[in-house]
């Protein structure tokens, strides 16, 4: 093992053993930071304009944030929100869409209330529709939550119909909403209400889950690179120890094949 050759190849083994250990730290630190608790501040409501920026997605910064603003309901532009649970029961949203009382009048989609049957949802949609539109604008408080994915099937099937969609996606909704002015922005998430209309119940929106989850695939990997860090130098340990037992067994048939050789005479005569 203090030959050079063994030297430079301990050496070799020691730098792949830390290029592993590297890689296991850096799966440990996944797993630990995917696992970090939430301490946003997420029940302090904060300003929907000082949040979020229309036509831009949802910031992990903005996710579940409550949020607070004001605007007009457009009366043509309330739907019903099919398989939304709340207190684990399945039923239906009613939702809106409200022009924001800020320059440009940008869309945000609200979900208003929850009903236990379509029956419900529909009474409290065709009320809320029947109503004028509000002149002065109207103050609304409510969680700020990421958008469901968009379904091109309720886009199209909503258009003129009494479809229920099934996604709350704001870019769904751009197509079936028809009070939207052609350079109206609109934002990337929606807002659950905190209080609903008449005929309706509030939905469920609680405060985000801020337990520490840790990541287990990554710990798993990350023991399974210190594993391989340790199996580099166990390997130059063997390899160095069955090249020792290679010559020693070849010491030991040289002396062997020595002894067994005759005697030379050396005398004269």
């Amino acid at each position: 093992m203090r030959r050079p050759r063994w030297i430079a190849m301990l050496v070799l083994a020691l730098a792949i053993a830390a290029i592993f250990a590297a890689l296991g730290q850096w799966q440990l630190e996944r797993a630990v930071s995917s696992g970090q608790v939430d301490d946003r501040p997420t029940e302090t409501v904060e300003p929907l304009a000082s949040l979020a920026v229309p036509q831009q997605p949802v910031l992990s910064a903005e996710a579940a944030q409550r949020v607070s603003t004001s605007g007009v309901f457009e009366p043509a532009d309330y739907g019903i929100l099919a398989d939304r649970l709340n207190g684990g029961t399945s039923g239906f949203w009613v939702i809106g869409h409200l022009a924001v009382d800020e320059p440009g009048a940008p869309a945000l989609a609200v979900a208003l209330g929850w009903a236990p049957d379509r029956e419900a949802a529909v009474s409290a949609r065709d009320a809320l529709a029947a109503e004028p539109r509000a002149s002065a604008p109207q103050a609304i408080e409510g969680r700020y939550v990421d958008p469901d994915a968009p379904n091109v099937d309720d886009a199209e099937k909503a258009k003129g119909s009494d479809y229920d969609i099934t996604t709350m996606s704001p870019a769904a909704l751009v197509n079936i909403w028809t009070a939207l002015g052609p350079d109206t922005d609109i934002y990337g998430g929606y807002v659950i209400a905190e209080s609903a209309p008449a005929g309706l119940d509030v939905i469920d929106a609680p405060e985000p889950d801020r337990s520490v989850e840790l990541n287990w695939l990554n710990i798993f990997y990350a023991v399974e690179w210190v594993i391989f860090a340790g199996f580099a130098v166990f390997l130059w340990y063997r390899l160095a120890k069955d090249a020792w037992e290679r010559e020693k067994e070849e010491l030991e048939e040289l002396a062997l094949e020595a002894s067994a050789q005759p005697p030379i005479d050396h005398a004269i005569h």
